[in-house]
Formats: structure tokens, C-alpha cells, sequence
């Protein structure tokens, strides 16, 4: 999205130009173009709109907008694979690229991910190819438990630092080892310091990638960056993150080492960012999103989109793809208008969802395809 003085490129988002799918969900093999910058999917529910956003949602590193199991994505009908597999040209800011991921019969939650025909990380990956998503789904975000709102909260962190996800995993597996030593028992001090060590670092790093985003996020919000949608303003609980707002990171790490040596005995979660929670409050009113009405908790989730995807552009130097699952639900006539235009205006390809053809009016001159039984037919 363009904010006014920012030093994007609007000519240079990344736009998919070619979708291929195979075994993937509902579609046995779909070769797809899509043509345009706003892209619209018709159909009723079941015919696989939500589908194509997920096998898109799936070019970058993580689990997707549904956050499914990969074995689950496979195609369940006579004659299928058991594997399923996602490919697609780009084109963005550094020229075209192709990205390639799937799963082979039986291989287990682990997928490939192919930049150009050759194996990639995940944080190169990431590094050139970033989306953003709305789904229904994400209306129970602040009403429900925090994991949600923190996965929530990793996933903007990731579309702006790529090895946002190593950090997360690697205290993971530092915090389940030290806790393993400890319920064993016997357990060398020197070596459980040397485990502790890197729970703090990686610790301190991603929190500290968390509230930059978050800081970043407020002020783009309070510039106006999703006007007219409600300036929203977001918050992280973290005891983490307290001590990183009036502490350096090199004293934080210092902490939570002596922390961690002191309460060996305890369990290691109270001072773990994996039970960090994010909040979202009106912040003009101070109203919390948990006590907001659906309709008011879906515009300040558009907001945040909106000002995300301004700061990924402003970021990388190019809009991410947005994948906006029935957008239009809850929002006025008002807001739904207003959404329309800002996904024109922004610079980013969008690809979004509607059941009936009327609720894509807002969208204006989109390339709209209507889907259904495994295949799209542009309308």
C-alpha cells in the first residue's frame, strides 16, 4: 500500500502471474493465470475459493491461512497421488521468479520448498516472496486464547524478518532441551548454562522483533494509514518485552540468564515469549478488541492489514500479494466501499473471495473468475 512520501515503487509489486495445482485440496490439476492486479473468486461455499488462497498462502514458509496439516491438503479422491503440489511465476521488483512446494505420498509434515527448480530455506523464501491474509476465522482472534494472536502477531513479524521463524524454533528446541536435562535430573551445570544462554538470546531477539513491528505498526495506524478504518493500536504482554522497553537487549539477556539459573526448579514458562499475548485496542477510544462488537473487530483487523502491508512495501520496496477471504463480511456500506478503493489505490495484488457476485461491487474494475468443481471460468 502507498503512503504518501514513502519511498515505494508502485510499479514493482510482486504479482503472481501463473498458479499451477496439483492433487492440491479440490483441484486435481488447475494451470491458472490470473490477470490482473485485483483479482475476485465467485462461487458459493465448497466450490474452492478458499482453496487457492491457501495453496498462494502456502508460497511462502509456514503452515498457510489455514494452518492445516500438510498431509491434509492432499486431493481425497480415486486415481489421487496422496502428495499435492503448489507452483507459481512471480514477478517482483528483482524480475521474475518461480516458486515450487508440495509434499510426496507419505512423506510426513515436512514440504519442499524450491526457489527457481533448486531447494531453498525457508528464510530465502520469505525473503522474496511475502503475503498477508484476512479470513473469517481471524474474527474469533481476540476473543479466543493467546497462541492464536501470537502466531497472528509471528506471521507480520515474518513478512518483514525472514529469520523471525528460525528465532521462534530455536528457542523452542532450547527450552524443551533444558526442560528435558532438568526432568531427568543429574544434569550438568555448565552444560544447562550453555542451553539457558541461548534461550535468552534468541529470546530477547524475537521479542525484540516482535514490539519493532508493533511500533512501527502504531505509528503508520496514527498517521492515517488505513483512514477511514480506525486507527487500532497494538500491545504486547510479555515480561520479555517490559524489561527490552527500558533495558538494552545485551542487560535483557543478562536477566533472563539469571533467571533462568535461579528457577531451575520451576517451570521455565513464565519467562518464556511463547506466552507473550498481543492486544488490539479502538485507539481513539481505548476499547478493547475482545469487548468490540464483530463489526468493529473486523475493521480494526482491516486496519491492520492495510497499515502491514503499507510497511512490508515500505520495507522490502514492494507490495505483498494480500489474500482477503469474504472481506466484505460485517463491514457497512461505508467501509466496504472504502476498502475497494484502497486495494485499487495501494499497489498490491489482491485476490479476494465473495460468495455472490454483488458483494464484489465494492472492488470496481476487478478480473473476476467464478469457481466451482475444480475448475475457474472467467466471468
Amino acid at each position: 500500500m502507498t503512503i504518501p512520501g514513502s519511498p515505494v515503487n508502485p510499479a514493482a509489486p510482486l504479482r503472481i502471474e501463473s498458479l499451477r495445482l496439483t492433487d492440491f485440496r479440490s483441484y486435481a490439476r488447475l494451470d491458472w493465470q490470473p490477470g490482473g492486479m485485483v483479482v475476485a473468486l465467485a462461487g458459493p461455499n465448497g466450490a474452492g475459493k478458499t482453496n487457492l488462497l491457501e495453496a498462494v498462502s502456502l508460497l511462502a514458509p509456514g503452515r498457510g491461512l489455514r494452518g492445516a496439516r500438510l498431509a491434509e491438503l492432499a486431493r481425497r479422491a480415486p486415481g489421487a497421488s496422496g502428495g499435492w503440489a503448489v507452483a507459481a511465476r512471480i514477478d517482483g521488483p528483482e524480475g521474475r521468479f518461480a516458486i515450487g512446494t508440495g509434499i510426496e505420498a507419505g512423506q510426513g509434515e515436512r514440504r519442499r520448498l524450491l526457489l527457481d527448480g533448486e531447494p531453498a530455506a525457508a528464510a530465502r523464501v520469505a525473503a522474496r516472496f511475502s503475503c498477508l491474509w484476512l479470513t473469517p476465522q481471524m474474527d474469533r482472534l481476540f476473543t479466543e486464547g493467546a497462541s492464536a494472536r501470537r502466531r497472528f502477531l509471528d506471521r507480520l513479524v515474518l513478512a518483514l524478518e525472514p529469520g523471525h521463524a528460525s528465532e521462534v524454533a530455536a528457542f523452542e528446541a532450547a527450552s524443551a532441551n533444558r526442560n528435558r536435562l532438568i526432568e531427568a535430573g543429574g544434569y550438568d551445570p555448565l552444560w544447562l548454562a550453555t542451553i539457558e544462554d541461548s534461550m535468552a538470546r534468541h529470546a530477547a531477539a524475537l521479542t525484540a522483533a516482535r514490539l519493532h513491528v508493533i511500533e512501527r505498526l502504531n505509528a503508520l495506524l496514527a498517521a492515517g494509514a488505513a483512514d477511514p478504518f480506525p486507527a487500532a493500536r497494538l500491545s504486547l504482554d510479555c515480561p520479555i518485552g517490559a524489561e527490552l522497553a527500558h533495558r538494552p537487549a545485551l542487560a535483557v539477556e543478562e536477566w533472563l540468564r539469571g533467571r533462568y539459573a535461579a528457577t531451575r526448579a520451576e517451570p521455565v514458562a513464565a519467562l518464556s515469549p511463547q506466552r507473550a499475548d498481543l492486544g488490539l485496542e479502538h485507539a481513539s477510544s481505548g476499547l478493547a478488541a475482545a469487548l468490540a462488537s464483530t463489526g468493529q473487530q473486523r475493521a480494526m483487523l482491516v486496519a491492520i492489514v492495510l497499515a502491514h502491508a503499507a510497511l512490508v512495501a515500505i520495507s522490502r520496496g514492494a507490495a505483498p500479494v494480500l489474500l482477503l477471504d469474504e472481506p466484505f463480511v460485517h463491514l457497512d456500506a461505508a467501509h466496504r466501499s472504502a476498502l475497494g478503493e484502497a486495494l485499487h489505490r495501494g499497489g498490491a495484488q489482491v485476490f479476494c473471495t465473495a460468495t455472490e457476485r454483488d458483494q464484489l461491487a465494492a472492488l470496481g474494475d476487478a478480473a473476476i473468475w467464478t469457481v466451482g468443481e475444480g475448475a475457474l471460468r472467467h466471468a
